[in-house]
């Protein structure tokens, strides 16, 4: 059984937001969670899940027919929920999350429909694996897709991403976090908390998803 937090209004709604979370996060992280309070402040409403392995109380994440499986589920379980059509829906989230929403709305096979992708902190590759990105699905990505990146994160370098991102087809905003590592934690020397960057994450996505076309 998936878990679901819906966030935010009910009614009169014109889009809406699914967070997935990261690998070894919940549907209860701390950037998740700023994300949806912002939204919800914009009127916009989200629902975050939890994967079935945290579900169980699980750390190792699940196989990825599984992971694929339940973002499909999540989506559909959003569109229901928000009486929207898929096509009305934002998908996206953390890391791993935001990962597995692009493959299924990016799948050769019966890919999920969307309004956009949110990709915050998208891992291009593992650490230290720079020679594996994880863009092979990139060319068939049309819908509008947001990458919100710390300059110090070592799954997905400025560089690196920018070029594989070239491929998608649709049209891509980056946000770059300064100093700000994968997990959003940025430089002491920065003078900035985490705090600071997960506000700056959650008004950059809200305001991304607030103009949106469609």
């Amino acid at each position: 059984m998936t878990d679901y937090a819906w966030q935010g209004p009910k009614r009169g709604i014109d889009r809406a937001v699914l967070l997935a979370h990261g690998a070894g996060s919940d549907m209860d992280g701390a950037a998740l969670r700023a994300v949806s309070d912002a939204l919800e402040a914009a009127a916009i409403p989200s629902l975050r899940f939890n994967y079935p392995y945290r579900s169980v109380g699980r750390r190792a994440p699940d196989r990825p027919k599984v992971l694929d499986a339940a973002t499909r589920e999540a989506a559909a379980e959003l569109a229901a929920r928000s009486k929207l059509s898929p096509e009305q829906l934002v998908l996206g989230g953390r890391s791993m999350g935001g990962r597995y929403c692009s493959l299924v709305v990016g799948a050769d096979d019966d890919a999920v429909p969307a309004r956009g992708l949110m990709l915050l902190g998208y891992p291009l590759h593992a650490a230290g694996r720079p020679e594996q990105p994880r863009a092979d699905h990139f060319p068939r990505l049309t819908v509008p897709v947001l990458f919100a990146s710390g300059t110090r994160d070592a799954m997905a370098g400025k560089a690196d991403l920018t070029k594989a991102a070239r491929r998608i087809k649709g049209p891509v905003t980056f946000h770059w976090i300064d100093t700000a590592d994968h997990g959003y934690k940025p430089l002491k020397s920065s003078g900035r908390t985490a705090a600071d960057v997960l506000a700056e994450v959650a008004a950059v996505a809200v305001e991304w998803v607030r103009v949106l076309p469609g």
